[in-house]
């Protein structure tokens, strides 16, 4: 019988002690070595998701801590779809992915996991990514760790988000 470990995901999985406040205000203050933060803009930034559904699972956070797309201002919102464009630019480039799902989740019936901070979800999909793993083992297959999609992306937004580049 063959073993995936991934003991990063045990205090996921086992929804143990959530940490204090918000986690994406303070992902923009964690230390270098441990940010996924990929790209800050004027009223948001682009981040990767710590327990991604797939390989460059990102997200779209605005600054501010909003619930909803109706709390959003109206520079915020047209951002946050920028980014959204920047961010399906990127993992094309990257991943070279067969299609995305992009979506926000608000409130806790509709999924979301951080249901006060406002956050949109870019996730790139492959044909017959969704396997037995998923439904049977309730357990998910990255086949890259996180800080290598960091190092594969920052680069990519760096170039995008140049002022020659709008």
């Amino acid at each position: 019988m063959d073993r995936l470990w991934s003991p990063w995901r045990l205090a996921y999985v086992t929804k143990g002690e959530s940490p204090s406040g918000c986690v994406f205000c303070q992902a923009r203050d964690l230390p270098d070595a441990e940010s996924l933060v990929l790209f800050e803009g004027t009223t948001c930034y682009i981040v990767l998701n710590r327990y991604p559904y797939t390989s460059g699972h990102l997200m779209v956070v605005p600054n501010r801590h909003v619930a909803a797309l109706a709390d959003l201002t109206r520079d915020e919102m047209n951002e946050v779809g920028q980014r959204a464009q920047e961010c399906e630019v990127a993992l094309t480039e990257a991943y070279q992915p067969h299609g995305f799902n992009v979506g926000v989740n608000l409130g806790t019936p509709a999924g979301a996991g951080v249901r006060d901070h406002l956050h949109l979800h870019v996730v790139p999909r492959w044909t017959g990514d969704a396997n037995f793993m998923t439904v049977v083992g309730d357990t998910r297959v990255l086949p890259e760790e996180l800080g290598a999609g960091a190092a594969r992306l920052r680069p990519i937004f760096a170039r995008l988000s140049a002022p020659a580049s709008r």
